[in-house]
């Protein structure tokens, strides 16, 4: 695991759990609005932080912490993601993984070995759109597919999540996405804000009243809709 991020405690990462949060560089998606592009574009410019360091922590911290978030950047890219979260697990915490759902396999190995506790998978858009929203040529995303339905019938806790973006975003593509994704347990919009670490600019938020309008789109097919970062 190469970390190269890494936030000693946050109470909004893991819901309703008092976590760290672990950002691992390198991603295979370029998406233009996101605010990690120093992770996707340039992690080999930042501090390294190694295993002993983050574990140190964990040991320090075992009994206010209740919970590792792992993000990035892609965390299913590296292969010793299973022996990473399994000495976690010898802590008693519980994982959080944030995914692109782009590895499948990977997912369903840490569901199999039950070293998740908690997914967080984003849906970067309609099926027709994805190369729009990953900055990568995508001309077949089984593997997309085939993540979300590991977690709709993983029976651990789970969420999918789309940033909302004007230029890349319209009210046929959560129709679709919710098509897509019926069933689901939980589903959060996540309103765009600009940073100033993401891959290009020149992207725009929906007002208020308009995600509104999207949740109850997707409401008609996911059985939990809200929306986070509302301004």
């Amino acid at each position: 695991m190469i970390i190269k991020g890494f936030l000693k405690t946050s109470l909004i990462d893991y819901p309703n759990k008092i976590a760290t949060t672990i950002f691992v560089g390198g991603c295979n998606f370029k998406c233009p609005f996101c605010h990690n592009g120093d992770l996707v574009l340039s992690s080999n410019k930042l501090k390294t932080y190694t295993e002993d360091e983050i574990f140190e922590h964990i040991k320090k911290r075992k009994n206010i912490l209740e919970g590792i978030c792992i993000t990035g950047g892609e965390p299913t890219m590296y292969d010793d993601l299973p022996a990473f979260i399994e000495k976690i697990k010898k802590y008693g915490l519980q994982v959080k993984l944030d995914t692109n759902g782009t590895n499948p396999d990977m997912i369903k190995e840490l569901l199999d070995k039950s070293y998740l506790d908690y997914i967080a998978m984003d849906i970067k858009n309609s099926k027709n759109k994805y190369s729009l929203s990953t900055g990568v040529k995508m001309n077949d995303i089984t593997n997309i597919d085939t993540s979300i339905k590991l977690l709709i019938n993983s029976g651990i806790d789970y969420e999918f999540r789309t940033t909302v973006v004007r230029e890349l975003h319209d009210e046929d593509d959560f129709h679709k996405m919710g098509e897509w994704i019926t069933g689901a347990k939980r589903y959060y919009l996540q309103q765009y804000v600009e940073s100033d670490k993401q891959i290009k600019y020149g992207f725009s938020a929906y007002t208020k009243e308009k995600l509104f309008e999207f949740k109850d789109i997707l409401e008609e097919y996911v059985k939990e809709v809200n929306i986070r970062g509302i301004v």
